[in-house]
């Protein structure tokens, strides 16, 4: 039997630290080849860039398909020395796993392969399949998308999707996320005309433009909110100039920014409210202007669904989760595309953060929820149910 704190303890020494795998999908497939799981893996990458590791499993060739997606890649543990316990030696003490990757997400991938094999010994009726990549804390090019590019090309379809992103907030089940809000990186650079700062008559100073572009993209909010959405959120991260010398005017400034945006907006759309707000805040100023939209708003309204995960959250936690859309972006913005799609797992309080770290006791737990979600799941939705 898949002892589920074992699983994660064996994938956190994997040090993988986006694009780096280190074994971590091995760990993973090795455990669930065992239980029948076919297994693929997918190595995508840029032209000389580094290549990204990917499993795709599934076990059974009948419908229904519910899938579980997830990642096996990790941030970098920062300072090795603030550490209370080294990142990647899964110490547990006083029923805490510590570790990078405890709670996102190698407990939750580690939970559903116990309860895969669990569902599969009391002969569930259906198909399971893993969706796991190596790059969803790095770019997100070489992971998802292009394995759900893979499946498309071989067949391979899902009807529902669990991710397995650290969704609950304070206690294990008091949160799920049914949607997220859409993500643009934007990077902004007025153009201007070097000259002494003496002589600014002879010059042209991107700067005062440049500070009043960021302040007419900030000081009115794009929007109110929307139904199940916190109003979009436009933060400037940067600003650069680069100008080594005191009494040199510039010939550029830039800055960069981040969108958090609600159903309210999409990639085009936002992009042009932008536009429309530097060209009224610096009449006849030069810009340049990149917008990358790396995800779009999306909200989960399949209620048959989100019920029955909730309901499995509720028979053994005795919480009612809250739907929340909070947050910032995963891989469920591209799996929507082709199914119905929930977020939840392990409390996320630590994620990103020295000292990451799960309970023992919520990984067992989480592991028996998501053995319940399998069995309603099929009961629910396979043919002639």
């Amino acid at each position: 039997m898949i002892d589920p704190v074992e699983l994660a303890r064996a994938m956190i020494r994997r040090p993988s630290v986006t694009p780096r795998d280190e074994g971590a999908l091995d760990v993973l497939e090795a455990a669930i080849t065992k239980l029948g799981f076919i297994c693929t893996r997918m190595v995508f990458a840029e032209e000389g860039g580094d290549p990204i590791d990917n499993l795709y499993a599934r076990w059974g060739r009948e419908a229904p398909v519910f899938a579980y997606a997830g990642h096996t890649d990790v941030v970098p543990p920062g300072p090795l020395p603030d550490w209370t316990r080294p990142p990647f030696e899964a110490v547990i003490e006083d029923g805490v796993l510590w570790g990078r990757g405890a709670a996102d997400m190698k407990g939750g991938i580690a939970a559903f392969a116990a309860a895969a094999e669990r569902a599969i010994a009391k002969g569930v009726k259906g198909s399971i399949a893993f969706i796991i990549t190596g790059d969803e804390e790095g770019p997100a090019i070489n992971g998802t998308r292009r394995m759900l590019d893979w499946m498309a090309a071989n067949g391979e379809r899902i009807d529902h999707c669990l991710v397995g992103e650290p969704s609950s907030n304070e206690r294990l089940g008091d949160m799920i996320k049914v949607g997220r809000r859409g993500s643009m990186n934007c990077t902004l650079s007025v153009l201007g005309k070097q000259g002494h700062a003496a002589y600014p008559q002879r010059a042209d100073n991107p700067i005062p433009p440049l500070m009043k572009m960021l302040l007419a993209l900030t000081e009115v909010p794009l929007d109110g909110g929307y139904e199940k959405f916190q109003p979009s959120s436009l933060q400037a991260t940067d600003v650069h100039v680069g100008n080594p010398a005191a009494n040199v005017i510039p010939a550029r400034a830039s800055a960069r920014f981040n969108v958090r945006f609600n159903p309210a907006w999409n990639a085009v759309s936002l992009e042009a409210e932008i536009r429309r707000r530097l060209d009224k805040a610096a009449p006849g100023a030069r810009y340049e202007l990149t917008a990358v939209c790396t995800g779009d708003a999306f909200l989960t309204t399949d209620t048959e669904f989100l019920t029955l995960i909730e309901d499995a959250i509720r028979e053994k936690t005795g919480l009612s989760p809250e739907r929340s859309t909070t947050g910032g972006t995963s891989d469920a913005r591209f799996i929507k595309n082709i199914a119905p799609v929930c977020e939840f797992g392990l409390v996320g309080q630590s994620i990103h953060k020295i000292d990451e770290h799960a309970a023992v006791a919520d990984i067992e737990a989480l592991a028996g929820i998501y053995e319940l979600i399998l069995e309603r799941y099929f009961s629910a939705y396979a043919a002639g149910a």
